[in-house]
């Protein structure tokens, strides 16, 4: 399985969805991690530490919509409105998406991702209680 991160798009966002110190832990656990160039550098992550780490930088997000089985990012759908819309294009069947995802403000914003055939994850709604911590 191949895991994407694309730089964010939402303006002002400087959080990213992966770290470059967690790049191990998934490549030991036989995934394959990409990254769109530039992705972490708002958190102040250069691309150079996540190479170092094993990820592969990509320089297109188009490129990393095309390889990765799942898709990683912060905002996403009703918490990006604008910037999903370009990234639902994309998105092809069978796909992947993680992030935050707000479906529950803009239910509208979940319809592309239905018509694509993608999977979705919305992180907030995630349960926070004990014996879901071993989602984090």
């Amino acid at each position: 399985m191949i895991i994407g991160v694309p730089k964010e798009t939402f303006s002002g966002e400087r959080r990213v969805a992966l770290i470059p110190l967690e790049v191990p832990r998934l490549t030991k656990a036989k995934l394959e991690v990409i990254v769109e160039a530039g992705c972490g550098v708002e958190a102040g992550f250069p691309d150079s530490e996540y190479e170092h780490r094993g990820a592969t930088v990509v320089k297109t997000r188009e490129e990393l919509f095309e390889k990765a089985d799942l898709v990683a990012t912060v905002r996403a759908a009703g918490a990006n409105a604008e910037g999903i819309k370009s990234d639902c294009a994309l998105l092809r069947e069978g796909q992947a998406l993680l992030g935050f995802l707000d479906p529950l403000s803009e239910p509208e914003s979940a319809k592309p991702f239905a018509e694509a055939r993608a999977t979705t994850f919305s992180m907030e709604m995630m349960p926070r209680i004990t014996r879901a911590q071993s989602m984090d």
